[in-house]
């Protein structure tokens, strides 16, 4: 017997032997209903941080719990190995390759979380960096080619001069480069998109689907897909061949329209300032503003700043001349890049106008009131009745909005319109690290995809990391030249690879087929598992990842490679780990290594701790003594089981008859936990109040084990004990797996049924009333849980301190509340 916990010694062992006996290999199918438990994989960064241990702890809870209920349980884990931090490595460094910077950073990771002892089943393992894999994004690539759903146009980029390379969103920092900090400025480039935008409205309305995602996360899809109805109307430019295309929410305001504004990116910027003296300024101001983040532009604190372009366009309802202007605040990316200036009925605009002196007209008056343009502190955006509006004076908002759009329709000014926020996905990349986009260009032929059965497109290994600004396969002779598999004749490959969330989209289909070389999937095996009945990630994917993952199912649904609409059955987004109050980042200093903390406590201690210190939802404050508290507590149980496991197994596996005194609270208390735990676990994901039960199970147990042993049940000590390490086994999977096995069971506690409270147990047979005289509490007394009002009255009134406190006083009444107390009124 082991009188110290080594949890060294034990974690290895236990380890080993789980490797060996592969205990956690999931076969492909079960008659055992099936559970598909998934955390989002990680980017390989090269070590693990606490987020990365929060995460995978939850998961590996759900997939033990479920398994011991007696599920079929898929706890797959991979890699997400493409990205810029590999190549900007190999920018720094020189003689580092992203393959093996990504290879050794992996095997760094999974030694990591093999040391955690998590629960997954390695021989899925999949990396998006080999080609095994990114074989088959670049077939999903060619679906959606053949589809109709990609293609290839210019868009803006964001390019750093200093370091003569194309930055990814996350790389520009407040407008500057996060590398050299040089303002970034625009370029345009062509590039390849997913037109994402033609399933807005099946993004949108499929929410309503997710009952098991938090309304938070859907609620910001929402609003990233942004959903509005409103009108199309057609400006004609004055003098010009030309038309401005505006999309409004508020078409009953078009009367209202005293300026019009374009983004600076706007495609008829130059042709309306062509040879006006106002060109130079106004492309002086677009090159300013070009380069602003899109923050900087758009936040409700930032000055909105504009300049006349010198032309006008016609107001299509009334005839009117209209200013055209460009203005910071308005982006090509969203709308149709115009927008129709209403100053009386938008804030912005207001603002706007009341800056440069644009004239404010009021076409909705508020009921019971009359706006004056001259004393409008604020614009007004509320309903009201049309005026100032022609023919449509006298209707309400509502009214207003149809009939505008009625005659717009009908004179062939404009349409009704549905718009969306949601811009379709960009996937281009000018980097090497990444899957090659399987296009090859042919002076002939034009653009061409390459033949499936000519994939993977192979990234070369010999290849210039240096700053040019474009991928460094464009500087790679060997991969760019090719022949065209259409004609044969000369071609050159694209040297673009694809964003890494394309790779991020699929792969929990991988999982289900993981070396399968014919095909992405088996349609058998992803019909038996899919969809994702738990996912598990942080909140900071919860508009990106999850969209892209959503909208390649439908996609793979739509072709009937899939049948399922959606992927992800339940979502649990996990808040941050905190230290002093700020995210642990290197930057700040707050950093905790997991490795320290396993080294010194254990991976049961830093698995428990984590489960224990916060409800998963919630950012977690760290703190070394709840770790400590941690350690100590799983010290306690390593005594506490190790003192009574001898001869623990000759005891009878449960109570037998009727249990009174120590034995049936000890009995009652143990199918209390389990009820407590089994419910925090499998319905509220409250691992935090799980732990905090079988803690006070624990403490309970200590107290029992001072009882004599001629009033101890053996029976009712077997049984809280067995329970005790079941219930606590997803929790810490090592010390209990230990302890296990020292109380003389041969197999697996990870292989044990989950145990089932029972509902008589925990029926209290007695309970505790409160004795008050004259309001006051003077007792309390033991009582039959079944006890009538008038057995109360007499128990109390027997008792000797009841007896002593009423001794030479009048008893009035005696007033019993049934199951609480009873009040003995006295003069």
């Amino acid at each position: 017997m082991k009188e110290r916990y080594d949890f060294r010694e034990i974690e290895a062992k236990w380890q080993k032997r789980w490797a060996e006996e592969n205990i956690y290999k999931t076969a492909d199918f079960s008659e055992r209903p099936k559970y598909y438990c998934l955390e989002m994989f990680p980017y390989p960064s090269g070590k693990l941080h606490m987020g990365h241990v929060r995460n995978y702890s939850i998961g590996d809870v759900v997939a033990r719990f479920k398994t011991m209920q007696g599920y079929h349980v898929l706890h797959p884990m991979g890699w997400d190995a493409f990205g810029l931090p590999a190549e900007n490595a190999a920018i720094k460094h020189g003689n580092i390759h992203p393959a093996d910077w990504t290879m050794d950073n992996i095997r760094a990771m999974r030694t990591q979380l093999k040391q955690l002892g998590i629960s997954y089943d390695w021989d899925r393992e999949i990396a998006t960096c080999h080609p095994g894999y990114y074989k088959w994004t670049q077939w999903l690539f060619l679906q959606l080619y053949h589809k109709g759903l990609a293609y290839k146009k210019k868009a803006a980029v964001n390019w750093c001069p200093s370091c003569a390379t194309v930055l990814a969103n996350e790389q520009v920092k407040e407008g500057a480069c996060e590398r050299c900090k040089t303002p970034v400025e625009k370029r345009e480039l062509e590039q390849w998109f997913f037109k994402i935008t033609a399933y807005a409205e099946r993004l949108l309305k499929d929410l309503e689907l997710l009952e098991g995602w938090p309304e938070k996360v859907k609620i910001m899809q929402e609003n990233w897909i942004g959903r509005s109805e409103g009108a199309e109307i057609r400006f004609p430019v004055d003098g010009m061949d030309e038309e401005i295309v505006v999309f409004t929410t508020r078409p009953d305001t078009v009367f209202g329209v005293t300026y019009m504004v374009l983004a600076p990116e706007h495609p008829l910027v130059e042709k309306l300032i062509e040879g006006r003296p106002e060109a130079g300024a106004v492309r002086d101001f677009v090159r300013r503003v070009r380069n602003l983040s899109e923050i900087a532009r758009t936040a409700t604190d930032s000055e909105k700043e504009g300049l006349f372009t010198g032309a006008y366009c016609i107001n299509p309802l009334n005839g009117e001349r209209v200013p055209i202007l460009v203005a910071n605040y308005v982006l090509m990316e969203y709308g149709t890049g115009a927008v129709m200036g209403v100053p009386a009925h938008d804030q912005r605009d207001f603002e706007f106008a009341r800056k440069y002196n644009l004239p404010i007209r009021v076409v909705i008056q508020p009921p019971g009131m009359e706006l004056d343009p001259q004393a409008m502190t604020e614009a007004y955006a509320g309903d009201g009745v049309m005026v100032n509006s022609g023919q449509f004076n006298g209707l309400s908002k509502d009214e207003g909005i149809r009939a505008v759009i009625a005659y717009l329709e009908e004179k062939g000014l404009g349409r009704g319109q549905v718009n969306y926020r949601l811009r379709d996905w960009l996937i281009s990349r000018q980097r090497y690290w990444g899957a090659p986009i399987p296009i090859v260009y042919c002076e002939r032929c034009g653009i061409v995809p390459v033949p499936e059965e000519d994939l993977p497109v192979l990234l070369p290994r010999d290849v210039e990391f240096k700053p040019t600004g474009q991928s460094p396969l464009a500087d790679c002779p060997e991969f760019v030249n090719t022949s065209c598999p259409r004609c044969g004749g000369p071609a050159r490959r694209e040297t673009d690879t694809m964003d890494t969330f394309m790779c991020s989209s699929w792969y929990y289909y991988r999982y289900t087929s993981p070396r399968d070389d014919k095909q992405p999937w088996d349609r058998a095996r992803v019909d038996y598992w899919l969809p994702v009945d738990q996912y598990i990630g942080g909140v900071e994917h919860a508009i990106l990842h999850l969209l892209y993952s959503r909208f390649f199912t439908k996609v793979l649904y739509d072709l009937g490679l899939v049948s399922i609409q959606e992927p992800f059955t339940n979502l649990l987004t996990q808040g941050m780990v905190l230290k002093d109050g700020a995210k642990m980042s290197k930057s700040r200093g707050n950093v905790v290594s997991p490795e320290e903390i396993v080294a010194r406590y254990g991976a049961d201690t830093a698995r428990l701790f984590i489960l224990f210190a916060a409800p998963p939802e919630r950012d977690l404050e760290w703190s070394d003594q709840g770790v400590e508290g941690c350690y100590r507590f799983l010290n306690r149980v390593w005594r506490l089981v190790t003192s009574v496991a001898e001869g623990l197994l000759e005891a009878p596996p449960k109570p037998a008859g009727r249990l009174v005194g120590v034995n049936r609270q000890m009995h009652r208390l143990t199918h209390l936990t389990i009820k407590k735990v089994t419910e925090d676990v499998g319905n509220r994901f409250n691992f935090n109040t799980a732990v905090s039960a079988i803690m006070e199970l624990v403490n309970a147990l200590y107290q029992y084990k001072e009882v004599p042993e001629t009033d101890r049940d053996p029976a009712v000590l077997r049984e809280a004990v067995e329970h005790l390490l079941i219930l606590l086994a997803p929790f810490a999977p090592h010390i209990t797996e230990e302890l296990w096995e020292i109380t003389g069971h041969t197999e697996s506690i990870h292989r044990q049924p989950w145990p089932s409270y029972d509902p008589e147990a925990i029926v209290e047979d007695e309970i505790t009333i409160v004795v008050q005289i004259n309001g006051r509490v003077r007792e309390r007394v033991l009582v039959p849980a079944d006890i009538t009002p008038e057995q109360m009255k007499e128990v109390v009134l027997a008792q000797p301190r009841v007896q002593k406190l009423v001794e030479g006083k009048q008893i009035v009444k005696v007033i019993p509340v049934p199951g609480k107390l009873v009040n003995i009124v006295v003069k």
